[in-house]
């Protein structure tokens, strides 16, 4: 009888052991797919002088600023300062989105504007860098650095007056973790789990010692 009750009782801490063991599965796995890391790509640009533009400004040296654009995101660059008859500005941008949508990002553009006096802005011309080959070759390499060239600057009537220097580096295959909202619920059974466990081996103990008062009445009175 005692053997029963010990292999009925070593088979149930077995069984909820499996179970707790299938759950500690369970929430490694849901942690698992949780530190799938997300795969994106940084743009750094590198914004350095201009020369040879088209001055707008009515009154005083010209001042100029930049507006980049890529996708939805803007950056806009300090006034420049004139230096050896160039427009310095010497800057740098990022721009960061996933690699699934830098596979659809076609260009990027450069609004060159005149920093008036008494107004704020008046349009120079625009360069745009196609970023096609760019992106491709940077994601089959993981880093893809262009050194700083110069770029047309196209007026509003489709002539050029003017350059832009421009360096690009493109890095393919950063990771970002995503947010973790969900490991809370996932680990609650575990918690559970170990209560049952500890619930089990206080009733387990306690059908042993009355068992064993038992067995030990009868064995009094057979004495007798």
């Amino acid at each position: 009888m005692q053997q029963q009750e010990h292999l009925l009782i070593k088979a149930r801490g077995f069984s909820l052991l499996d179970k707790h063991v299938e759950m500690q599965s369970h929430t490694s796995t849901h942690k698992g797919s949780t530190s799938t890391q997300m795969k994106r790509g940084i743009l750094e640009v590198f914004l350095v002088h201009a020369e040879g533009m088209k001055h707008t400004n009515l009154i005083g040296p010209p001042v100029y600023y930049v507006v980049i654009k890529c996708g939805s995101h803007v950056h806009k660059s300090k006034a420049s300062s004139g230096k050896d008859e160039k427009t310095w500005w010497n800057e740098k941008f990022r721009f960061d989105f996933p690699l699934a949508d830098w596979k659809q990002l076609t260009h990027l553009k450069f609004r060159i504007m005149d920093q008036e006096l008494f107004t704020d802005g008046g349009f120079v011309g625009e360069t745009i860098i196609y970023l096609g080959g760019i992106i491709d070759e940077g994601i089959n390499r993981g880093v893809l650095e262009m050194m700083p060239a110069p770029y047309n600057v196209v007026l509003e009537d489709d002539t050029y007056k003017g350059e832009i220097k421009i360096g690009l580096r493109f890095t393919a295959n950063t990771e970002v973790l995503p947010e973790r909202t969900f490991l809370a619920q996932v680990d609650e059974p575990r918690e559970l789990t170990c209560r049952s466990i500890i619930n089990l081996w206080k009733f387990s103990w306690w059908k042993f010692w009355v068992y064993q008062n038992q067995r030990n009445a009868k064995n009094k009175v057979e004495e007798e």
